[in-house]
């Protein structure tokens, strides 16, 4: 099972003002079972919300565009419903609202579970019926996503991943049964899609969201969706969204002054205008806007069985000056700069999702230092099960993309990871915003010639699977795409019949193969008993990174020894924690990735000759720009032999 979440009520919070609740799945996050269209045979049901509207009515498909009114609850909710006779599922319709000071607008449902194709945007009638038969995925996930088991995503954007010949978009169904060969193939566990939520602008990705309830119709329908996240269940592959809670855009069709007035946004700019992404931040400070959210949450899992939901830009959320100037935002009522109410959501969000889901993961893209961002609520945190790791991706891709010569001076950069591993449940992503707007590929932006930048890249993913944490990588790296990604074009599959190409795709494979199948490489991923610095006797160590993983008792330990420079290492010692045969799982030298072929012939010998606090050492050649990960041919006995695993 995923990180501990119960709920024994409220208990003391490190952030000033917050009191931590432990909220349980109420019908309060239940809003898509009652709002938004529900068809019943010759009518559907509608019922919205817009307090401040004189008049709200349905138009569409079924009766020729003119309204028929809905009538205003008298509970105080704010609530409009009624009963349309002839809407039926596959009809398309808006709220056309009377605002508070008169003015007319068309309005798409906020809760539809499909909306029209863009740039169409009406919302659409649309039942949610599949017969699904992911059971023995589902049966199982708990077990298959613990946090003791391997978890290797690879990230995908839908609309150019892989397209037609003519380059029209695939549809759901159809990126289904290439996406979990290609996933098998490669030996990644998950997948995480790019937010499939519908939204006006391709370019957006999907990160500025207009329909929350409906998937995307640019590849399909939502029983599309349903059919490919099924299919990757059968196939053994997990699904997890891209979710955006954070920001939403100002289209006038959608959420933006929904009946005249300020209802999902704040109506002061200063907490409501998001000035980095031109959007809109919801107020979270209404229970109708929480309600909103955690009922979105909730739908995504249940109805179509993801796996799991990322989360995009949470430190836009925790923070009132985030991507402000002095004088653009409003202190909290402390004189801070968090945003209490954004945490009160958070806390709400994960304790919701775990007490009715908890076997899935609740990620956080988050990149600053706010503590417990992965621990659960009632032991302080915001209640997330993992957090990407965004300090490691900095800091290794800006030493990555060094000279070779100036790597030594720098070797704190690609170290200071492992200070703070384990302060949190890392995910280690090497994701799309890595490859965007001028930043290049990954293989781009490897140093010196074409083979040096191959074997770079070949070394970088060594660290990164070898290192703790889970893994992510967007679509393309897996096979060390040369262009920069772009949404408009599909990935350069071409390249796969270039034998350095084809070399990177098998080392991506070999390694997937190697985390899953070796407990040392995943039992520990977030516990600091898995990991140690290892000692190497070595002129220039800042460029030779050596480090051990265990795993439980009696689990083989497996030594990674990276060299970040193209200059080989004959003779190496390397400290290790015992005598005896080690060996030479994995070598991104081999001439089978594309390497010169240097290695150790498969095998070291380590002997009682001690180094440094280590009882054992080795002689061996390390090749130039690559990653060798040895197995010990017997566990480890006990901490006796254990290295003390300080950092250097």
């Amino acid at each position: 099972m995923t990180a501990s979440h119960d709920f024994p009520g409220a208990v003391a919070s490190p952030v000033p003002g917050v009191q931590q609740r432990a909220a349980r799945p109420s019908h309060h996050h239940r809003q898509f079972e009652v709002m938004g269209a529900h068809p019943d045979g010759t009518g559907t049901r509608f019922t919205v919300w817009a307090p401040n509207a004189q008049g709200v009515y349905v138009a569409g498909s079924f009766n020729g565009w003119h309204g028929e009114p809905l009538q205003k609850l008298e509970d105080g909710s704010g609530l409009w419903h009624g009963r349309v006779e002839g809407a039926r599922a596959g009809d398309y319709y808006k709220y056309r609202i009377q605002a508070a000071r008169g003015e007319w607008m068309d309005k798409a449902d906020p809760y539809a579970f499909r909306a029209e194709h863009p740039p169409g945007t009406a919302s659409q009638i649309w039942e949610l019926s599949h017969d699904w038969g992911d059971r023995e995925w589902m049966a199982r996930r708990g077990w298959r996503q613990s946090h003791r088991q391997p978890i290797s995503i690879y990230e995908v954007h839908l609309g150019s991943w892989q397209r037609e010949e003519d380059g029209r978009v695939l549809n759901y169904r159809d990126i289904a049964v290439r996406l979990a060969s290609h996933c098998r193939t490669l030996g990644f566990t998950h997948v995480e899609l790019m937010p499939v939520a519908e939204h006006p602008f391709y370019g957006s990705w999907g990160y500025q969201t207009t329909g929350y309830y409906a998937p995307t119709a640019r590849y399909g329908t939502p029983q599309d969706l349903m059919v490919m996240v099924d299919t990757l269940h059968q196939q053994g592959i997990g699904v997890i969204l891209d979710w955006v809670g954070s920001h939403f855009p100002s289209d006038w069709h959608a959420l933006v002054r929904f009946d005249g007035t300020e209802l999902y946004e704040h109506a002061d700019p200063r907490m409501g205008y998001h000035p980095q992404w031109n959007s809109l931040i919801f107020n979270y400070g209404r229970y109708e806007v929480r309600d909103f959210l955690i009922s979105n949450a909730l739908f995504w899992l249940e109805k179509y069985h993801f796996d799991g939901l990322r989360v995009d830009a949470v430190a836009s959320m925790l923070y009132l000056d985030f991507a402000r100037e002095p004088g653009q935002w409003i202190p909290n009522s402390h004189g801070g700069n968090q945003n209490l109410e954004a945490v009160r959501f958070l806390h709400d969000l994960n304790s919701a999702v775990y007490a009715a889901f908890p076997d899935v993961h609740m990620i956080a893209e988050e990149s600053t230092a706010w503590a417990g961002v992965s621990r659960p609520v009632h032991h302080g945190g915001l209640g997330f099960g993992m957090k990407w790791n965004m300090g490691w991706m900095n800091d290794t891709l800006r030493y990555m993309q060094r000279p070779h010569f100036f790597r030594r001076w720098h070797g704190d950069d690609i170290r200071f990871s492992s200070v703070y591993a384990f302060n949190e449940n890392f995910v280690l992503p090497l994701s799309h915003d890595e490859v965007v707007y001028g930043k290049g590929s990954l293989l781009g932006r490897q140093p010196g010639d074409e083979w040096q930048r191959f074997a770079g890249l070949r070394a970088l993913y060594g660290l990164m699977w070898t290192h703790p944490g889970k893994k992510l990588l967007f679509m393309g790296g897996e096979f060390a795409q040369v262009q920069e990604w772009h949404h408009e074009r599909t990935l350069d599959w071409h390249l796969w019949a270039r034998p350095l190409h084809a070399g990177v795709a098998r080392w991506v494979a070999d390694l997937n193969g190697a985390y899953r199948s070796l407990p040392a490489l995943h039992v520990n991923d977030f516990h600091a008993e898995g990991f140690a610095w290892l000692p190497v006797d070595t002129p220039e160590p800042q460029t030779v990174l050596a480090f051990l993983r265990r795993g439980a008792a009696g689990d083989a330990p497996v030594v990674a020894v990276c060299n970040m420079t193209p200059e080989p290492r004959h003779g190496l010692r390397l400290g290790l924690p015992h005598a005896g045969a080690w060996r030479e799982l994995l070598n991104s030298d081999a001439a089978w990735y594309g390497g010169s072929g240097m290695g150790n012939l498969g095998r070291i010998a380590a002997d009682e000759q001690p180094l440094a606090d280590l009882p054992a050492s080795a002689s061996l050649t390390l090749p130039p720009l690559a990653t060798l990960v040895l197995v010990g041919e017997r566990p480890q006995s006990d901490d006796a032999s254990a290295p003390g695993g300080d950092n250097p």
